[in-house]
C-alpha cells in the first residue's frame, strides 16, 4: 500500500512482541510510510523504551514469555499518570473475552494477526485522531482553568487600586476573626476614608481623582509591613486595614504612623479645609474576639468611630476602645 494524503503524520511508534518475525514486517510497513519505530522483545525493555521516549503509540502483543502484554500495559498506563498513549494489542485470538481483557487492562483496540497494513494504518489515524483530540480538550482545560484563576483574581481585587476589594476583605475579616478567637488573640479592625474626597474630585476631576487614591492605596498597602497585615479599598474613598495580634495600644501606635506617612507623602488637596495636603480620617475598633463577637459588628462599630473622628474635626483617627483619638493623643504627648 503506498502512502496517500491521508496517511498519518509520522508517529514514534513502539513495537512489543517477542516474535522477530512480526517486529520485522510491522516495522518495514510502518518505516515505508516514514513512521519511526522502536522494538521491544520483552516487558521490561518495553517499559525502559517507553519511559524513555514517551512513543505516540504502542503495538503490544499480549502472548510474551514472562510478564504479558496485559500486565505491560498496565505498568506504562501507571507510569504516565494523567497522560494517555493509545494502546494497540496484537493478538492471534480474537474471542470477546480477550478483547474485553485488553480493554480492562489499560488497552484502546485491539488486532488480530497476521495485521493486514490498511487495517493497521486505518488504527493508526484513528488512534492518532482520539490523541489530538485529547490534546486539544487538555489545552482548553488548561485555559478554562486559567481564565477561571484571572476570574477568581479579579473578582478579589479592586480594579483601581489593586488592593483587596470590599468581597476579599470581608472573607479576610472573617477569617482573621475565627483565627483570633481560636488563638485567644486581640485582632483590630481601622476604617478610613480622605477627608472631604469630593471637594477634591469637584475641583480636580475624577482621573486626579483616581489617581489620588491609588497613591493613598499604595501608601497604606507599605503600612502593612506584617504578612498577616492587609488593606483593602472597601469603596469610593473609603478604606479598610485588618490587623490581626494588635491590641489597642499598637492599634493607635499604627494609626499615628499611618497619620505621620500621609503627611510626608504631601499629596496636594486643591480644595480641603484641613489642609493644603490629603489628610485621612479613620475608625478603629479592636477586641480579644468571643462567641458573640461578628464580622459585622466589628464593621458596624469602626464605621460608628469612623464618623466619630469625622464630625470632631478630620484628620484623626477614633477608638472607642480607648475613648481617645490620635490627636487627642499627640496633645497629650506634646503636654508631657
Amino acid at each position: 500500500m503506498s502512502p496517500t494524503p491521508s496517511t498519518p503524520a509520522p508517529l514514534t511508534i513502539l513495537i512489543v512482541d517477542d516474535q522477530s518475525a512480526t517486529r520485522v514486517a510491522l516495522t518495514a510497513e510502518l518505516d515505508r510510510v516514514g513512521h519511526r519505530v522502536l522494538e521491544a522483545d520483552s516487558a521490561s525493555w518495553a517499559l525502559e523504551l517507553f519511559r524513555r521516549y514517551r512513543p505516540d503509540i504502542v503495538l503490544m502483543d499480549v502472548e510474551m514469555p514472562g510478564q504479558d502484554g496485559y500486565w505491560t500495559a498496565r505498568e506504562m498506563r501507571a507510569a504516565e499518570p494523567g497522560g494517555w498513549t493509545p494502546i494497540i494489542f496484537l493478538s492471534q485470538f480474537n474471542q470477546a473475552a480477550d478483547v474485553w481483557k485488553g480493554i480492562e487492562s489499560g488497552g484502546d483496540d485491539y488486532l488480530v494477526k497476521p495485521v493486514s497494513p490498511m487495517i493497521l494504518h486505518a488504527k493508526l489515524r484513528a488512534m492518532q485522531r482520539l490523541a489530538q483530540m485529547r490534546q486539544r480538550l487538555v489545552k482548553m482545560s488548561e485555559e478554562l482553568r486559567t481564565a477561571n484563576a484571572q476570574l477568581e483574581k479579579l473578582s478579589t481585587v479592586d480594579a483601581l487600586t489593586g488592593l483587596m476589594n470590599r468581597r476579599a476583605l470581608d472573607a479576610r475579616l472573617q477569617q482573621e476573626l475565627e483565627l483570633a478567637r481560636r488563638e485567644a488573640k486581640p485582632l483590630t479592625l481601622v476604617l478610613c476614608d480622605v477627608d472631604h474626597f469630593k471637594r477634591y474630585n469637584d475641583t480636580a476631576g475624577h482621573v486626579a481623582g483616581d489617581a489620588c487614591l491609588r497613591r493613598v492605596a499604595q501608601l497604606l498597602k507599605e503600612t502593612c509591613r506584617r504578612p498577616s497585615d492587609c488593606a483593602g479599598r472597601y469603596g469610593g474613598e473609603e478604606f479598610a486595614l485588618v490587623l490581626p495580634n494588635t491590641p489597642r495600644s499598637g492599634a493607635m501606635t499604627y494609626a499615628r504612623a499611618l497619620i505621620r506617612t500621609i503627611e510626608l507623602a504631601a499629596i496636594p488637596h486643591p480644595d480641603s479645609p484641613t489642609g493644603a495636603s490629603i489628610t485621612l480620617s479613620g475608625g478603629i475598633t479592636t477586641c480579644l474576639p468571643d462567641e458573640s463577637t461578628s464580622a459585622e459588628g466589628l464593621i458596624l462599630r469602626a464605621d460608628d468611630a469612623l464618623y466619630n473622628a469625622k464630625s470632631t474635626g478630620r484628620n484623626r483617627f477614633f477608638s472607642y476602645e480607648m475613648q481617645m483619638d490620635t490627636e487627642e493623643q499627640r496633645r497629650r504627648t506634646s503636654a508631657s
